[in-house]
């Protein structure tokens, strides 16, 4: 009962914070904004949308190769379908609940392939790590390009939606948290301290997961990894840069103005379940700073409507892929097949 009343929770807050900001996205636009919101969003070209979400496809089509290249050192052979299947599933399950997809991936290839459920989520924790590294890589180029447009967009969100008004009041959320994360950590002690069970299953848990996630290390195709690595994240700018030329006001935008856009939308990715209202509004204010001097009275508008644009074509992207993904998953792995 606790265990699902803590699932609900993750899941409903995050939903009803992007429900919020989506408020929060239209209210603050005029009527005049309103129709300009509109009005960019029915003559966009959508040949360079479309032409982005198939860039979209080949990232998550390489994604699946690539985790082969840390499973096969633990002795896994996978079918790249299954693994495909597995991962698009997994982004399927981050619009609900977020950050439960890797989880979940582990999970269906372990239904799929048989594959350990603590041997594939350490590859994935690996993976985490590495993409972790070129999207910190990215915000430190995007910083040094355009340095003073960087920390000045900074500013205005911190500005817009930061707030202070829990330092003033002497409340913080921060207190919360770090009461929670202690609480947490002390029944963990008393289990694993207390409770020889749960004390085994745990280190033979964590062993596993530390197998898979040093398997990066023991891949005997590394190259064929950075590879993949890289196709994978030059299509998710390519991704995001494409949809800019849709709009003729967006389509000078700067390489330091989509890079910087690229890093907000990133980050609103992880406050709410698949960027559900952080994601368009973090994109179109980035936008709007970019395009306010040739269109100032357009800005707001039209930057929104590109956010929310790329937002909403590459939500039903995955939507439609992790569905069809659902059905097509084999479900063929049982005890019998692990005791052959």
């Amino acid at each position: 009962m606790k265990k699902n009343f803590l699932v609900i929770l993750k899941t409903v807050l995050p939903l009803l914070l992007g429900c919020y900001l989506f408020w929060v996205f239209f209210s603050r636009m005029t009527s005049e904004e309103v129709d300009l919101f509109y009005n960019a969003i029915n003559k966009a070209d959508y040949f360079w949308i479309v032409l982005s979400l198939v860039l979209g496809v080949v990232a998550y089509l390489s994604r699946a190769y690539r985790w082969k290249y840390v499973l096969e050192p633990l002795g896994y052979k996978t079918s790249f379908w299954n693994r495909y299947h597995a991962v698009m599933i997994g982004y399927l399950v981050n619009l609900t609940i977020p950050r439960a997809g890797e989880a979940s991936r582990s999970g269906m290839l372990y239904r799929s392939d048989g594959v350990p459920f603590s041997s594939s989520f350490g590859t994935i924790i690996a993976e985490r790590a590495v993409d972790f590294a070129v999207l910190v890589g990215i915000a430190v180029l995007t910083a040094y390009i355009g340095y003073d447009d960087f920390f000045e967009i900074k500013a205005r969100i911190e500005a817009t939606y930061g707030g202070s008004g829990s330092a003033s009041s002497g409340f913080s959320w921060t207190w919360i948290i770090y009461g929670l994360i202690l609480f947490l950590g002390l029944v963990f002690a008393y289990l694993f301290i207390f409770r020889s069970t749960f004390r085994m299953k745990f280190l033979n848990f964590a062993k596993d997961v530390l197998k898979g996630l040093f398997s990066i290390f023991k891949s005997k195709q590394p190259f064929a990894y950075i590879f993949h690595t890289c196709l994978i994240w030059f299509c998710y700018l390519a991704m995001f840069a494409l949809p800019f030329q849709a709009l003729p006001e967006t389509s000078d935008v700067p390489l330091s103005g989509i890079l910087i856009g690229f890093i907000a939308g990133s980050l609103g990715i992880t406050f709410t379940n698949g960027g559900i209202g952080t994601y368009p509004l973090l994109v179109g204010l980035v936008i709007a700073y970019y395009i306010g001097k040739d269109y100032p009275q357009d800005a707001q508008g039209i930057g929104n409507a590109l956010g929310m644009l790329i937002w909403v074509t590459q939500t039903i992207l995955m939507i439609l892929l992790g569905l069809l993904s659902l059905v097509l998953l084999p479900k063929n792995y049982t005890k019998d097949n692990e005791a052959n």
